[in-house]
């Protein structure tokens, strides 16, 4: 999947001259937004308030939540795994920059398989996901899985029942390797489902993936871990059949900050500070350590600087 980089509008200032460290200390920063680097931005907000003797919050109520309170202003900054447009940036009085990357993988609670046995096509899970494909031993599964014993049993479909990053990143994926898909349903935060249960957030889906037998869903990779919930394989662009963790894993997606460009100054000073030490590499090692892929140098650079020569401008 293309993964897009927006560039953002009146972005240098928000790395406008600074306050002293005392005023940093004292001053707390307050987000929220997508559950999808929840796990990476708790780490993070810990480790960077314990060390610099400050309070970073960052609540988990996903992207779309995210938005609203960003453009409200009730927070200082947001979390969003779907990029705004340069259009909706610029009328919203927004900057936006990536901060980390991540997996999103399928989930399965089937009986006897476990993880890394189940391989499931584009075609396949499509499908699946659309409600086309309603039994685990349908042979279009059977034919890619010789040898897995799977049950004659129902396909239940759990999936984000609020508006979500990460169902944007799987949808997109769907769309872009599946024509079907793309007609029918699309791409967004929220899509029409033709089936299945709805899950708050990913803890929601996750949960409701280990409470019922024959279910699929999907999660962002650090979640499945930790909720010992089975993976599956898929694709990769070189028809390698891949697990979640590997570099040519071909479902992933990047989250992305939201800040208002008319936050006060002394905010400004604090979340660049706080924006510059999740670029470094202490924080690059923990974001690992959970599973996520740290920016680049030159992703990191241009987002420190926001990217403010190149303004409603996309960077590929």
């Amino acid at each position: 999947m293309k993964t897009k980089y927006l560039a953002y509008a009146a972005a240098a200032a928000l790395f406008a001259a600074g306050c002293d460290n005392a005023q940093q200390a004292s001053l707390p920063l307050n987000g929220a937004g997508a559950s999808f680097p929840d796990p990476v931005y708790q780490a993070w907000t810990y480790i960077y308030s314990q060390a610099k003797n400050t309070t970073v919050n960052y609540q988990s109520i996903g992207s779309g939540a995210g938005i609203n309170q960003i453009k409200g202003g009730t927070v200082d900054f947001a979390g969003t795994d779907a990029p705004l447009s340069a259009e909706e940036i610029k009328q919203s009085g927004l900057t936006q920059f990536p901060m980390v990357t991540g997996a999103v993988t399928p989930i399965v609670n089937i009986s006897g398989v476990q993880t890394g046995q189940l391989k499931l096509s584009d075609d396949v899970l499509a499908k699946i996901f659309m409600g086309q494909i309603k039994k685990w031993d349908d042979a279009a599964i059977t034919a890619l899985n010789p040898g897995l014993k799977l049950p004659a049993q129902d396909i239940l479909v759990v999936y984000r029942s609020d508006s979500s990053g990460t169902t944007n990143i799987f949808t997109e994926y769907l769309t872009d390797k599946s024509p079907d898909w793309a007609t029918k349903i699309g791409a967004g935060k929220s899509v029409k489902w033709p089936t299945g249960l709805g899950g708050q957030k990913n803890p929601g889906v996750c949960n409701n993936v280990q409470q019922n037998s024959g279910s699929i869903g999907y999660t962002e990779y650090t979640y499945a871990i930790e909720s010992k919930l089975t993976t599956v394989q898929l694709q990769a662009a070189d028809g390698s059949w891949q697990n979640p963790g590997s570099k040519a894993w071909p479902l992933v997606g990047t989250t992305y900050l939201l800040v208002r460009d008319d936050i006060p100054a002394d905010k400004k000073a604090a979340l660049q500070a706080y924006v510059d030490w999740c670029f470094s590499g202490d924080a690059a090692a923990k974001a690992t350590e959970l599973h996520y892929t740290p920016l680049t140098k030159e992703q990191a650079r241009r987002s420190r600087f926001f990217l403010g020569a190149l303004k409603d401008e996309f960077v590929k």
